[in-house]
């Protein structure tokens, strides 16, 4: 099985990759820093499998997610990240992952996991099982909705993620080769689906919709 690895932390990287090699019939062909180069090396490298970080700068793992789905979608791709609320979990399996591991969990479960995705069956950590269960049975409290991340075009999330993290207009426009009033016509599209009028909300609304974190807190 031939698995690329998409974490923005090197020590994670690496400690997979030692994991990994010592399994028979396991070959890592790849190393992404963040989910732009995930699907590029994607396409390049041909994996069977990606080992995907949710957070990660510049393009977060879900939306890289559905990327690489729409692109390849025989690859099959394993969610592993520290972030197991729900909205997470569901977004991550309605965009096609094959398995979501909770990264405080032992290698035991990405094991049990890619035994899981060869005979494409779905594998959830306990963790993440238990957090989709609690929000079955649960009172589900009132929270800023799905809904309006879902009528956000794709372009219109890394546009998001990109003001969340910083980006000026003009490294926007480049990053994404559009032009900059491209990119003000997708703030103002932004501000209205979303009901907003300030730059700050969007940053809110982005760590909220688990487009973009702090980065500090994944390990």
């Amino acid at each position: 099985m031939k698995v690329l690895l998409a974490d923005d932390h090197t020590i994670v990287r690496q400690g997979l990759r030692s994991l990994l090699e010592n399994k028979a019939g396991v070959s890592v062909v790849g190393e992404a820093v963040n989910g732009r180069e995930a699907i590029d090396l994607t396409r390049q490298c041909k994996p069977d499998l990606v080992i995907m970080d949710i957070a990660m700068p510049g393009l977060n793992g879900l939306d890289a997610l559905s990327h690489i789905k729409v692109e390849c979608p025989l690859v099959k791709i394993i969610i592993l990240s520290m972030h197991v609320e729900e909205n997470y979990v569901t977004r991550a399996l309605r965009s096609g992952a094959s398995g979501f591991v909770y990264k405080g969990s032992a290698f035991d479960d990405l094991e049990l996991a890619m035994k899981s995705v060869q005979v494409n069956q779905t594998f959830l950590s306990p963790a993440v099982s238990q957090v989709l269960v609690d929000g079955v049975i649960g009172d589900q409290e009132e929270r800023v909705s799905q809904c309006d991340l879902e009528q956000l075009s794709p372009r219109e999330r890394e546009v998001m993620q990109m003001i969340a993290e910083g980006s000026s207009r003009s490294e926007i426009a480049d990053t994404l080769s559009i032009s900059v009033k491209t990119v003000d016509r997708h703030k103002e599209n932004l501000k209205e689906k979303l009901r907003i009028s300030r730059e700050d909300n969007i940053v809110e609304l982005a760590i909220s919709f688990g487009l973009t974190d702090s980065f500090d807190n994944e390990y």
